[in-house]
């Protein structure tokens, strides 16, 4: 991926130096009495673009994919505790290990920076810190169809916990309404839950319904029906 967005750049910056080439010849042909006239204003701006466009092709090449790389580096003990469930030192680091809170810090305008919002979001989510992990989730920035519900499903464990119910139930319905026939039924069985729990037996019965209807496949699927008659008994009360 490095090395086609290195192509792009250099094929954008071929393809603008060629733009200005051309408008230079036309320039040449058509105003040589203007720029005679007027060619330290010209040349300042010449020059400006110049540097516009190499001063992009320098950061990107000599900044951001050595940001990349070392943000790579410095992340993969985090990353390493995270999956050991050591989740205060994912979180925090140890010693010279840097943390997710830490790579943040040092390299947030990164692809590693981004996914380390979501790794400081869950771990704080584990570590019960709740305001935390909503902070981070709310930072962290996917359109990947299996990372994204869970990023937000874990925002609505953490209202939860907070006894946020309006939020979670938000969250819940934003993560189950994401086209994704394993955590769609997940979200939706929370869903169910928090409603049928605060007495918004509609909704639950709404979602509970959903899973037996579109994701029958489910595990939530297979005791799907016994909550389902529960809320419908509720619901007459």
């Amino acid at each position: 991926m490095a090395e086609t967005k290195v192509k792009e750049v250099k094929k954008a910056v071929r393809e603008q130096a060629e733009k200005i080439e051309d408008k230079a010849v036309e320039i040449t042909h058509t105003a040589d009495d203007f720029y005679s006239k007027n060619k330290n204003p010209i040349n300042i701006a010449l020059t400006g673009i110049a540097v516009l466009v190499g001063g992009y092709f320098l950061y990107q090449n000599f900044y951001k994919k050595p940001l990349l790389k070392t943000s790579l580096e410095e992340s993969w003990q985090a990353q390493t505790y995270f999956e050991m469930d050591s989740f205060a030192l994912a979180l925090n680091g140890k010693g010279d290990d840097l943390g997710f809170i830490d790579i943040i810090d040092e390299y947030g305008s990164t692809p590693v920076g981004n996914m380390a919002y979501y790794y400081a979001g869950i771990s704080a989510l584990q570590l019960g810190q709740f305001e935390d992990a909503i902070g981070y989730l709310n930072d962290f920035s996917t359109t990947d169809v299996n990372l994204k519900p869970i990023a937000i499903g874990a925002k609505g464990d953490a209202y939860s916990e907070l006894n946020d119910i309006d939020n979670a139930i938000e969250a819940y319905k934003d993560a189950a309404d994401i086209n994704n026939a394993f955590t769609a039924p997940i979200y939706l069985m929370k869903l169910a839950g928090i409603a049928e729990q605060n007495g918004k037996y509609d909704m639950a019965i709404e979602a509970y319904k959903t899973i037996e209807n579109q994701y029958g496949e489910s595990e939530e699927a297979r005791s799907v029906q016994k909550y389902l008659v529960r809320a419908e008994s509720l619901a007459k009360k």
